[in-house]
């Protein structure tokens, strides 16, 4: 083929195809050289990669050299094209047939780079290699779709992987995940995340967004607000504000990942319970009724909108499932509001909990939202103002695990806040919590009348530390344990150094209802302005997970057996976060990981490297958190106790919870609930509820329905800090390794 060239104001050769040799005139005849690109063959085919045939194209060449020469700031010159062009049709002549392999072409040309200018022939490899990569890439992605499409996924409990939507989004997060691997990570890291030193959590969604939340829904509804391009009003009535917020939280919680939680959620509802009931015990003295009358016809009608509302977003938050393709995890805290409404949004909460969902002989609870408990002693206590949603509560978890109860007035980092400041640490989702920021200080109080913010903030990523991987890699090469820890935690931090400085450059308009909207703190930016500034206040998590195991693996014992180490080296780790933190100016914590998939996938990775140890890698999962073993014959009290010793070691996300080897017994519940709190714990009560979908009978923990013979039955059991289907309908939304670990539960 014969091409004439053009010269463009970027200094970029171009082929006009479209001309003819003897039509070249003016300028272009000093460069006639270029004809002797022409095979003499009188066609030549490239055969592609995947079998095709394409007529040879000089220009292809030219294209490609340039671009591997501009990736290196180079320009190449006219004469350098053309001693490219030279050499490579003179190979091409020289070829037997009229076919040239893709491959060798590609020999071909780096061999002209190479003599030409090196520099510029390993920016012309390296694009060639990419190009294998993503061969690789999405080889491996389609694989991994295939199994979705036709096995389905259980690395994550909210997402039902038989839904069309899920499986979709499920594919898109294989090549995200890809992606992020390819184009975020150093070697190093890629390194240390294969052989499972450390594990990256949700590497499909990290590089587009933040993860869990503690969501200002307040801030967004006053005044009203701008959602998908539509203004909405401030609502004027409790229905209407239920509509809302359920609108607000689905279309938010979809830009993220992780834990989405509405803090207060009575405090919120109270004003416009309070606008509902002026306008229907107006409506009611105008038709004549008396005062009294009035008033309890028009209470009457806030009570049936909260109840309503309620059951609104429990049907909303379980059935409509995100963008992502999942139901977003979310969360609400409620029971300090002491006035009227306030109260009254809580017991309409607890009981629409109680009551189920479902046909009326089969009723069973939802799981979202989650709903945690703010307990404060001086108000909850008995004969105290809100002793009656305390004991609400506690016969709501006794029939439904929720709600999880969070002690305000008990010891530790979140009841000080709440002593000092009078603010709430809601936990963001299951269990994370964030660090303080200032009013005016930032990281650290102005002065003493300096006043933390928690309300609106967020944290951007999680990455954990396998800690009896990293001990058994320094114990195999003779290297001190705490190097070795050193050398991950740092590449942690260099991640999330990166992570701050990636996300601070993306745009608001990523997240209206968050960045433009006053949903995150500091967030009224133009949908334009970088998101950069909102950073300051967000959290980076260091997780760590199988504290037991690493335990086990240092002298052979449990955490109930001893446990002396693994304080220490919880010691060590927050020392070094916090010197971190003091050093980077970024508000790191420290996490206590709920592993969910991780708890298998780990013991896979240490088997890998380190084969089978006893009581360390034998069962098909791995401790979560800081948890003792599921299968300690230990009592809920004597677990309370153990797990204590290091409740002070992980402010940046803990829960405690024990197993309650009793049958809907209130008492008991109410005792360790107490006694949790006194302890300044976050609680949950674990029972494994079942419930026959045949014939509605409900029990703890059974197989086989007594009452009908069923086996249609759907269970609920504690994931970590959330709860889960360990079976619907007969299958399980959990991984196998899950359902070993909660067949394995004694103490948890």
């Amino acid at each position: 083929m014969q091409n004439a060239y053009s010269t463009n104001t970027n200094n970029i050769v171009e082929f006009n195809t479209s001309k003819a040799a003897d039509t070249i005139k003016s300028a272009d005849e000093r460069k006639t050289a270029f004809l002797q690109t022409k095979p003499q063959k009188e066609t030549i085919y490239i055969v592609k990669k995947d079998g095709t045939r394409e007529e040879y194209n000089i220009q292809k060449i030219i294209n490609a050299v340039n671009k591997s020469a501009a990736r290196m700031l180079v320009t190449l010159t006219e004469d350098n094209l053309k001693e490219i062009c030279d050499f490579v049709t003179q190979k091409v002549n020289q070829r037997t047939g009229d076919t040239v392999e893709i491959a060798e072409m590609h020999n071909i040309v780096e061999g002209a780079l190479e003599y030409l200018h090196p520099k510029v022939a390993q920016s012309y490899r390296n694009y060639r290699n990419y190009k294998q990569d993503f061969v690789h890439m999405l080889d491996k992605v389609y694989q991994e779709s295939q199994r979705i499409m036709y096995i389905g996924d259980k690395e994550n409990s909210n997402a039902d992987s038989t839904l069309v939507s899920t499986k979709r989004s499920l594919i898109f997060n294989e090549l995200n995940k890809e992606l992020y691997k390819k184009f975020f990570l150093t070697v190093d890291e890629l390194q240390a995340i294969r052989d499972g030193y450390i594990y990256i959590h949700d590497m499909s969604a990290r590089r587009d967004t933040m993860n869990c939340c503690l969501f200002d829904v307040a801030s967004v509804l006053k005044g009203g607000f701008e959602m998908g391009n539509l203004w909405y009003n401030e609502p004027k009535s409790l229905d209407v504000a239920f509509d809302v917020i359920g609108d607000i939280v689905m279309a938010a919680a979809s830009q993220q990942y992780g834990g989405f939680t509405v803090p207060e959620v009575d405090k919120i509802l109270a004003p416009y319970a309070a606008k509902t009931f002026e306008r229907q015990n107006n409506k009611y003295l105008c038709l004549g009724l008396s005062f009294e009358k009035a008033r309890e016809a028009a209470m009457s009608d806030v009570q049936k909108d909260f109840e309503q509302g309620f059951q609104g977003w429990e049907y909303k938050f379980n059935t409509v499932a995100s963008s992502r393709g999942d139901y977003p995890f979310i969360t609400v805290t409620a029971g300090l509001g002491t006035d009227e409404y306030e109260k009254m949004a809580t017991l309409a909460m607890l009981k629409i909990r109680m009551g189920g969902q479902g046909k009326k002989e089969c009723k069973k609870p939802v799981l979202f939202p989650k709903i945690v408990f703010l307990y404060d002693k001086n108000i909850h206590g008995e004969g105290k103002v809100n002793y009656d949603l305390f004991k609400a509560g506690v016969e709501c978890s006794k029939k439904t695990m929720y709600p999880d109860w969070l002690s305000l007035s008990g010891e530790g980092y979140v009841a000080s806040m709440y002593k000092k400041y009078g603010k709430v640490v809601s936990p963001m989702g299951c269990r994370a919590f964030l660090s303080p920021w200032y009013e005016r200080g930032g990281m650290h109080p102005a002065d003493e009348n300096d006043s933390p913010i928690f309300v609106g903030r967020f944290n951007i990523g999680a990455i954990s530390l396998h800690l009896p991987m990293i001990y058994a890699k320094a114990k195999k090469e003779s290297k001190d344990f705490y190097d070795v820890l050193d050398y991950y935690m740092e590449l942690i931090r260099k991640l999330h150094i990166r992570t701050y400085e990636y996300l601070g450059e993306m745009k608001a308009s990523v997240n209206p209802l968050a960045y433009c909207e006053g949903g995150f703190l500091g967030g009224h930016l133009g949908i334009h302005d970088k998101i950069k500034p909102l950073l300051k206040a967000a959290t980076a998590s260091f997780g760590i997970t199988a504290l037991n195991e690493l335990q086990q693996l240092h002298n052979g014992k449990s955490l109930v057996e001893d446990g002396e180490f693994a304080i220490e080296v919880m010691e060590y780790i927050n020392k070094k976060v916090n010197e971190f933190k003091e050093a980077d100016g970024w508000l790191y914590a420290l996490y206590g990981t709920p592993a969910e998939n991780l708890c298998g996938l780990q013991v896979q990775q240490f088997r890998k490297k380190f084969g089978v140890v006893s009581n360390v890698s034998d069962k098909p999962y791995v401790s979560n958190s800081f948890h003792c073993h599921v299968s300690e014959q230990i009592t809920p009290i004597e677990k309370q106790d153990c797990e204590k010793r290091f409740w002070d070691l992980m402010n940046g996300g803990k829960i405690q919870y024990v197993k309650y080897p009793i049958s809907y017994n209130t008492d008991a519940i109410e005792t360790l609930i107490l006694r949790a709190m006194d302890m300044g714990f976050y609680e949950g009560v674990n029972l494994s509820l079942s419930y026959c979908d045949d014939c509605g009978h409900q029990e703890l923990n059974m197989d086989v329905c007594p009452k009908c013979g069923s086996r249609n039955l759907t269970k609920i059991d504690r994931m970590n800090g959330y709860l889960s289907y360990s079976r619907v309908k007969g299958d399980s939304r959990l991984a196998d390794h899950k359902m070993e670990e909660i067949k394995d539960r004694v103490s948890m």
